[in-house]
């Protein structure tokens, strides 16, 4: 099946699909939509970048029954940024189906996230901890649950959360398809398949373009002392447009971050020491190109799913070698050209054994950049961190690009219901059903998402229309 029609899906998320700029099925999804949507239990060997996450949204969505307002799909992830970029991956994927998400974290307050599930909430992305903390104050229902998804498994048992999620499965109603995603399929991670899961098919193939992915895997053994000028001088010679600077403390991120900006760098910085907003704001101006250096802690090695980072640099030998891998593969995505650097002191000798043994290959050493060597590309390098990085379009960006968001004053207080807003707006003439997207009735106040472009024109009729006889005032939305 080499086109997303061959699979019989529902046209609002084969128009979605389309505007997100999605033009053919990657070979997991080629492997894992037919099974998702025959009612199997799929287990996915899949590493990120493969298209895994539209693998289990685009079959879940499409089998997700709209008019239900508890959620049917449950995904468990390993990090808050997973949460929210898997609860985005579902939102513009079902945009025209108006498929509501919600991803619950933690270090931000319940009550919102609470306020989010008393609405319809078809979709449920969220960190083991969090989670089960909605699910024991009673404000994460399950018993319409149909969709059960662990993804990045093997990250998921590597940090402890085994029994969480061990925890929340035993919670889970029994009738349910369970999919599991994994970069690496552990004895532990076969262990709880077995538990839990109803004969699953399994599934293990690479996407050709990840097969064609060149990572040039180095690495320099420096004093600690000298990692800062050696740094530099790898990232005048090999110029990145885009890198990632990977640290083992967030204290050592800002003490790096800071002098690589009055070296004149163009970066910034992400660790778990920041505000969720903080943490957020960056990925975000990060995938756009806002930036060309990110220096970050492990924390985001997983999720940040960007095409063209053309290098990584390790300035600390990880402590777990596991890390190693998720770390490189940041770059040499999608058959492009990618140069993973690792900086090894002496002390970190024992660590760059163990990854060297679990990889089952000798990285290549290679010597610090000769002074005139690093001289010669110097004028390229300056010139380009002068300017300004070409900026990146997202692939959200053309879908959400024909969609006002419109506030009214009016909620739940003044017993309104989303079929009161759907009666008025409907009346409003050029406007149809299939204009409506996602509304969102909070106590004073809602929102309401018009599709296709026709935003102006609802806005422009609601200033002279009532909702349920009552009249409301209408503006954009500010978020």
């Amino acid at each position: 099946m080499k086109n997303f029609k061959d699979f019989a899906l529902d046209e609002t998320i084969l128009s979605a699909i389309a505007d997100l700029g999605y033009e053919e099925p990657t070979a997991i999804q080629q492997q894992v939509l037919p099974s998702v949507l025959d009612g199997k239990d799929v287990i996915a060997k899949s590493k990120t970048g493969s298209g895994k996450t539209a693998a289990f949204a685009i079959p879940t969505i499409e089998k997700i029954d709209w008019a239900e307002n508890k959620p049917q799909v449950l995904v468990l992830l390993p990090t808050r940024e997973l949460a929210v970029q898997v609860k985005e991956d579902f939102t513009n994927i079902g945009r025209y189906k108006r498929i509501k998400a919600v991803a619950l974290f933690g270090r931000e307050p319940i009550r919102f996230q609470t306020t989010a599930l008393r609405q319809k909430t078809h979709v449920v992305a969220g960190t083991p901890g969090r989670v089960m903390d909605h699910i024991e104050r009673g404000t994460l229902k399950l018993d319409e649950l149909k969709y059960f998804v662990i993804d990045e498994a093997d990250e998921l048992l590597h940090m402890g959360f085994l029994d969480q999620v061990e925890a929340i499965i035993k919670l889970l109603p029994k009738k349910r398809q369970t999919l599991l995603f994994s970069a690496t399929y552990s004895s532990e991670i076969r262990k709880l398949a077995e538990r839990y899961m109803n004969q699953p098919i399994f599934i293990e193939h690479e996407d050709k373009q990840m097969k064609k992915s060149t990572i040039e895997q180095k690495l320099v053994e420096v004093d600690t002392a000298h990692k800062y000028e050696t740094l530099k001088k790898f990232t005048v010679i090999e110029n990145p447009n885009s890198c990632i600077v990977f640290c083992n403390t967030k204290d050592q991120v800002d003490q790096l971050c800071e002098k690589l900006e009055n070296d004149g760098y163009s970066v910034d910085m992400l660790h778990g020491g920041m505000t969720q907003d903080d943490r957020l704001a960056v990925m975000k101006d990060f995938r756009r190109g806002d930036f060309r250096y990110l220096v970050a802690t492990d924390v985001a090695a997983r999720g940040i799913d960007i095409e063209d980072i053309s290098m990584v640099i390790q300035y600390d030998v990880p402590y777990e070698k596991e890390s190693y891998v998720h770390r490189i593969g940041r770059t040499g995505r999608a058959g492009q050209r990618g140069v993973a650097i690792m900086l090894a002191a002496k002390n970190e000798r024992r660590q760059l054994n163990e990854i060297e043994e679990y990889i089952e290959k000798t990285i290549e050493r290679v010597a610090i950049p000769a002074i005139d060597l690093v001289e010669a590309n110097r004028q390229a390098f300056e010139t380009k961190m002068q300017s300004s990085p070409e900026r990146k379009v997202m692939k959200s960006e053309q879908l959400n690009a024909n969609i006002m968001k419109i506030y009214f004053n009016g909620g739940k207080k003044k017993k309104l219901r989303a079929i009161d807003f759907v009666g008025t707006i409907n009346s409003i003439d050029g406007i149809e059903g299939k204009d409506i997207g996602i509304i969102t009735i909070e106590e004073a106040c809602t929102f309401v998402e018009i599709l296709n472009g026709k935003g102006p024109i609802v806005l422009k009729a609601m200033q002279n229309k009532t909702v349920k006889n009552k009249q409301l005032k209408v503006h954009i939305a500010k978020k």
